[in-house]
């Protein structure tokens, strides 16, 4: 009687991980160059890099960046579409993966790029418009009308790029004190102090950190400690690391760049990532280069180089690493796929699983529970 239950207990086990290992992973794409509906949920094993295409959404407009709710039950998304603008919020079943349109709203600024969202407030970074647009939440998940717009005005010294102010993103500090945003035009990292139950002026401005001029930061992450961020400048591959400190303050403390000796040709830094036990450090880089850089994180913060290899796609955007830090799938805007790495836990590196998923434009990878 004994060895059944131990056998039955065993099967049960085996039953948990595996469950465990399953996640979904979420694609926006662009819609207006090949033939998308919007957003796509797929199954993910990341015990043996297996997936399958449980729904996507219906007709959704260039939702290039995607924000999920704390407890997993509304997706928030922009809808890239320049003037025509708008931030969007969805009901989300992660179990059959069904997306349902709530409401959206004008975005107030052309081309938003990238959003974030807590229970509060949903706020986004317009790229074309340079500008930073929060809006409430409702408590049925839709949002409200934008109740704040914080505009940057200004420009930087490459004349076709930084002809204005360029919001390329809106992140969080760890302790949710303050939201960082980058400027791609302005060659600044803002800081503005996060007042989430104010009525409309919920960003108040604390400072800013100028970065090298031209260089147009682009994307960042905290270090898994929270005394660092690691901020990558697209237009010409800068990588940043800055100290941060709870009252808010950000210094820079270290620059190198992402590019290889003596690499010639176009750049456009993309993502940076860290692996889930805060290790290593991901950052795309697109144009010409299209190659994935790779380095270690030590204690004190500072970064060693492991290796760079080709993302195997053309337009690297965005990628996302699975929460167990297996597998590592990166999204090509141009080459229409999705390549699938299996990540050395240990050392970092990338491997070719071989498989692909072909799809229409991705540009936002997003895992989350089922």
């Amino acid at each position: 009687m004994k060895k059944i239950y131990l056998v039955l207990f065993s099967a049960l086990s085996l039953t948990a991980v595996k469950a465990q290992n399953k996640f979904n992973l979420l694609v926006g794409t662009y819609t207006n160059t090949c033939q998308s509906n919007g957003i796509y949920v797929y199954e993910f094993d990341a015990s043996t890099g297996d997936y399958k295409l449980k729904k996507s959404s219906e007709s959704v407009v260039s939702p290039s960046y995607l924000s999920v709710s704390a407890d997993n039950k509304f997706i928030y998304a922009v809808n890239e579409n320049g003037t025509q603008s708008t931030v969007s919020s969805f009901s989300y079943d992660s179990q059959s993966g069904k997306i349902s349109l709530l409401n959206k709203n004008d975005a107030l600024g052309a081309d938003p790029c990238h959003l974030i969202n807590d229970d509060k407030n949903v706020i986004a970074a317009n790229y074309s418009g340079g500008s930073i647009a929060v809006f409430k939440k409702n408590p049925d998940g839709s949002i409200t009308e934008a109740q704040q717009l914080v505009q940057h005005e200004g420009k930087g010294p490459n004349v076709a790029r930084q002809e204005k102010a360029h919001v390329h993103m809106v992140m969080f500090s760890p302790d949710k004190k303050f939201v960082l945003s980058n400027d791609l035009g302005l060659d600044k990292v803002f800081i503005y102090k996060y007042n989430p139950t104010a009525k409309n002026e919920i960003l108040t401005l604390k400072g800013s950190v100028d970065v090298k001029p031209g260089s147009g930061p682009r994307h960042l992450t905290f270090s898994k400690d929270g005394k660092f961020v690691y901020l990558v400048q697209e237009l010409d591959g800068t990588l940043t690391t800055l100290s941060w400190d709870k009252t808010g303050s950000l210094k820079i403390v270290a620059e190198t760049s992402i590019l290889p000796k003596d690499f010639k040709g176009g750049t456009g830094a993309a993502a940076i990532k860290l692996s889930p036990d805060g290790n290593f450090l991901y950052v795309t880089d697109r144009v010409d280069a299209n190659a994935i850089s790779v380095y270690k994180i030590s204690k004190t913060g500072s970064l060693e180089l492991v290796e760079q290899q080709s993302t195997l796609g053309k337009g690297p955007r965005d990628f996302a690493i699975d929460p167990t830090g297996n597998y590592l799938l990166v999204g090509h805007q141009y080459t229409n796929d999705i390549v699938i790495f299996k990540r050395d836990i240990t050392t970092g590196k990338l491997i070719d699983t071989g498989r692909r998923i072909q799809m229409c434009s991705p540009v936002g990878l997003l895992f989350t529970k089922i």
